[in-house]
């Protein structure tokens, strides 16, 4: 093992939290400048300690990697050592917690941060991420408990960086500032990877499906440094099943997904075409195959989302259904490095189209399953549609959406989202006949949702009709 895997992301901390240290020092008593590199080489090395200590398993890899990386860097012994006087000494091992709360020069560059108009603790997080996934790809696997911390660790320090800006102005103007410029033809700029979290994070309840996600994204990061190096990496299908029922989120999350996979470079678009059995399946021979390579020709370099897949093994003996998977899974097959499938549908269904075709099952081994949102999740649908309308609703209009929601039978035509949706819509259509005869209406009263104007239980919207996007 040579000392390059950790070379560049610990020289890199070391280089900005430095610089970030040396002008928050400017002009206090006591400091010794010329003491703060070393200070940034310790808080990396005790960083990489507590991300290899982890996961409990500590290799010769590893610590050779520490070595080669620190021993030029510290004044220590370190140069000399080897693995087995590494573990003896007990030096990573008592790290082991190092990661699992903010650092106290983190929060001193934070603190820094929050008097002024600085980004030092930025410059940290993003140093220090980097170093995390540069451990994580040391191992050719990397299992997901590796995975899980670094993600923890990860919105840890983002979180306290969040909190920290939420009050300062310049954050806005500076990230719009930031923001480059589309041109009409051309495709949006490949979005951060930070951003995209971001906004999965602010989707309405879903934590699995969030966790999901980030373990297959933070699995990609990790790949793709093997990758750059010219190391071996594990070939994985990166082909997924969304299981659930409608308006759950489904086409939401893929969307993201496949701005995921363009910003670390899976696929060179990121676009996301969505597509049916009525998409894909043709009522003559002959016909069907070139349906299928339409789609996927409309998909290149993205994600090809197929909802109610399971619809594709459905017909009878006639039905060209079967040979529309078959088409797929050559498809898969020939432009493996070019698109990425998602297919959607019920639990039990999506199982029955696997067992349908062997390709299937090797292909598409991961299932993601979105659950139905709780009344309480609803209701935070119901206020963002609300937000996003102009609307609120006082306490005894919640009260009654909260009881209309609680009465609908959650089986499997539950609509969700489109469910909650569907209320808002009659909630501010019955808000509109009530004002209909006031002669000039005040602001409040056209933006105020009442109990009145929520449906009793067994009344109202009871069919959900399927919007173009799962979007809620």
């Amino acid at each position: 093992m040579t000392a390059e895997p950790l070379d560049a992301p610990c020289r890199r901390f070391l280089d900005d939290v430095t610089a970030a240290l040396r002008e928050v020092s400017t002009g206090v008593t006591g400091v010794r400048t010329d003491e703060l590199g070393q200070d940034a080489a310790l808080e990396a090395f005790n960083l990489v300690a507590g991300l290899v200590a982890s996961d409990r398993t500590v290799t010769d890899d590893e610590l050779w990697a520490m070595l080669g990386a620190f021993g030029p860097l510290l004044r220590t012994q370190l140069a000399g050592a080897t693995p087995d006087t590494v573990r003896a000494s007990g030096l990573v091992k008592a790290q082991a917690s190092f990661a699992s709360k903010p650092s106290t020069m983190f929060e001193v560059l934070l603190a820094a941060d929050q008097r002024g108009t600085s980004s030092h603790a930025r410059a940290y997080y993003a140093a220090a991420v980097e170093i995390a996934f540069a451990v994580a790809a040391l191992d050719l696997h990397t299992s997901d408990a590796e995975l899980t911390e670094i993600e923890r660790f990860r919105g840890m320090l983002l979180q306290a960086i969040e909190r920290m800006e939420a009050g300062r102005v310049l954050v806005g103007a500076r990230d719009a500032a930031a923001r480059p410029a589309t041109h009409a033809g051309e495709d949006a700029p490949a979005r951060p990877i930070d951003d995209l979290l971001a906004e999965l994070d602010a989707l309405v309840g879903l934590d699995g499906v969030k966790h999901e996600v980030k373990l297959v994204t933070n699995l990609l990061r990790v790949q793709k440094i093997r990758a750059e190096r010219g190391l071996p990496v594990l070939e994985q299908s990166r082909h997924l099943i969304f299981t659930g029922n409608p308006g759950t989120g489904k086409t939401t999350v893929a969307r993201l997904l496949a701005q995921i996979y363009r910003t670390l470079g899976v696929v060179r678009r990121g676009h996301l075409v969505e597509t049916d059995r009525a998409g894909l399946v043709a009522g003559y021979v002959g016909q069907t195959a070139p349906l299928v390579q339409a789609r996927f020709d409309e998909a290149d370099e993205g994600v090809l989302l197929i909802d109610e897949a399971y619809a594709l093994v459905r017909g009878g003996e006639r039905d060209f259904g079967r040979e529309a998977i078959d088409t797929i899974v050559k498809l898969i097959e020939d432009r493996r490095d070019r698109i990425v499938v998602v297919m959607a549908g019920y639990p039990d269904e999506m199982d029955e189209l696997i067992q349908a075709n062997p390709g299937l099952r090797s292909r598409f081994p991961k299932v993601i399953h979105f659950p139905d949102y709780t009344t309480d999740e609803l209701l935070q649908i119901l206020d963002g549609l609300g937000a996003r309308g102009g609307y609120r609703m006082d306490d005894p209009a919640r009260a009654r959406a909260r009881t209309w929601l609680d009465s609908i039978t959650r089986d499997k035509g539950f609509g969700n989202g489109r469910t909650a949706r569907n209320l808002f819509e009659a909630a501010v259509s019955a808000q509109a006949t009530r004002l209909a005869p006031v002669a000039s209406p005040t602001d409040e009263q056209l933006t105020l949702i009442l109990a009145d104007d929520i449906p009793a239980p067994g009344e109202g919207p009871v069919t959900v009709p399927k919007p173009p996007t799962d979007n809620v």
